[in-house]
């Protein structure tokens, strides 16, 4: 008589272990992690448990915090806890009010001061779409500006989608938001027609710089100051207080007269930072 061979449920994780992993999370990384993302945590954790050929999650947590692997098991777990969404021109009131407003009243500025072109930076880059977005804006503007030139940090604390921004290849299919004529201008297709994936030109990828960036950090050790800083979409994930830490750390490298940019769905109220609103989800550093 043949038998079938049933799959075994996977492990459980116990409220034990998630509040030890959350307080690692919330200590490290700033994020929220009520119990409510139980779930959540123990689906994103099981690809560690497989590749680690590990039993339990408890048996993981020990690995994670007491093995001679600890410190380079942190980086896996930091990319398989965090969340990475975002899309080409997500958002796209902020890229129109970059465009119409804000580089019109600090691109001549930003032209003739020592600092020699226009910073920006993307703090919270995810995987790559919105600097490469914002590279586009740029690039746009410089075709009408002469003598404009721009450079672009983006930073995040994920190694893994850092590496996929670098690369710039991204499925054609998440190029439905970019205008026609920007795709020609500003992506090549893979030369095998048998993939639908597109690059960003090199030219424009030569523009950003991508770095390791841990919000939870006493010091970013970014010494450039920006005209603009994108932190959008990052703070829902945040407390209070840790909004208040990180703004202020942000506004240390924005200059005066800058523009912050955050989240449509984010709120600086209450928060004591050094910026006042200059439209929905936008703010000014005074000059």
């Amino acid at each position: 008589m043949n038998s079938i061979e049933e799959k075994s449920d996977p492990p459980q994780m116990s409220r034990e272990s998630f509040a030890g992993f959350a307080r690692f999370i919330t200590g490290e990384l700033g994020i929220k992690m009520p119990e409510a993302k139980i779930l959540m945590l123990q689906s994103r954790l099981m690809r560690r448990l497989r590749v680690l050929q590990l039993s339990s999650l408890e048996e993981y947590q020990d690995y994670l915090f007491n093995s001679a692997n600890a410190e380079e098991e942190r980086t896996h777990f930091i990319n398989a806890v965090t969340t990475n969404k975002t899309d080409f021109f997500r958002e796209p009131q902020h890229f129109d009010y970059l465009a119409r407003v804000a580089l019109p009243a600090l691109g001549g500025a930003a032209r003739d001061s020592r600092r020699g072109c226009f910073k920006l930076w993307c703090a919270g880059c995810s995987s790559g779409e919105e600097p490469h977005t914002q590279a586009i804006v740029l690039s746009e503007y410089a075709r009408k500006t002469p003598g404009f030139d721009f450079a672009i940090l983006a930073t995040d604390i994920s190694t893994k989608v850092l590496d996929y921004a670098r690369l710039g290849i991204y499925e054609e299919s998440r190029l439905e938001p970019v205008r026609p004529d920007l795709r020609r201008q500003y992506f090549l297709r893979s030369k095998d027609p048998r993939q639908a994936r597109v690059r960003v030109i090199s030219e424009l990828r030569r523009k950003i710089t991508f770095h390791q960036l841990n919000f939870m950090a006493a010091d970013y050790r970014v010494k450039d100051m920006f005209e603009v800083i994108f932190f959008r979409n990052v703070m829902i994930y945040f407390d209070k207080p840790t909004q208040e830490a990180v703004v202020n750390k942000l506004c240390r490298n924005l200059a005066p007269g800058g523009y912050l940019f955050v989240g449509h769905t984010e709120s600086l109220a209450g928060l004591n930072i050094p910026v006042t609103p200059a439209a929905p989800a936008v703010f000014r550093k005074p000059a």
